[in-house]
């Protein structure tokens, strides 16, 4: 049995961690925060329209992006800089990679070998890795409601 939508943060929860640490059930607490995303780029600040409407790599004057992946049987100039390291060390290699900059990961045409690896991987990687975007469906609730519910949890709470 698999989800619809994965989770990912922690707005798609409402307010059920809060209620997981308020009752002291550290299993769905714990079962929880394992089913969101490790990754810092699915956190739910950088899912509001203002941060996507915000070009970071212009406000920080940052170059191009780095080539992800690299495939030696289809991308015609595949940038290796190995021969720099070996002849010039560590210097002449951030030298050479800042200036043509080569993919974090190059690979041959193995299927196989990537199909194991993204076995292993979850479900967040293999979405991205696919270019399968995940609707997140946040529930605001008003500030309001919260004064509310606060109100009374701490009724019940006087009355026990």
């Amino acid at each position: 049995m698999q989800a619809v939508s994965p989770l990912v943060n922690e707005l798609q929860l409402g307010s059920r961690l809060n209620s997981a640490v308020e009752s002291n059930r550290r299993g769905e607490f714990a079962l929880l925060l394992s089913l969101m995303s490790a990754d810092a780029r699915d956190m739910a600040q950088f899912h509001t329209p203002e941060f996507k409407q915000e070009d970071l790599r212009a406000k920080f004057e940052l170059g191009e992006r780095q080539p992800l992946i690299k495939r030696l049987a289809t991308d015609s100039p595949v940038t290796n800089n190995s021969s720099a390291f070996q002849n010039g060390g560590v210097t002449a290699f951030r030298l050479n990679n800042a200036v043509d900059e080569e993919a974090l990961v190059i690979r041959g045409n193995d299927q196989l070998d990537m199909e194991e690896v993204m076995a292993n991987c979850d479900i967040h990687t293999r979405n991205r890795y696919q270019n399968i975007v995940t609707e997140h469906r946040v529930k605001h609730t008003h500030f309001v409601d919260h004064l509310v519910m606060q109100r009374q949890m701490s009724e019940l709470i006087a009355q026990a």
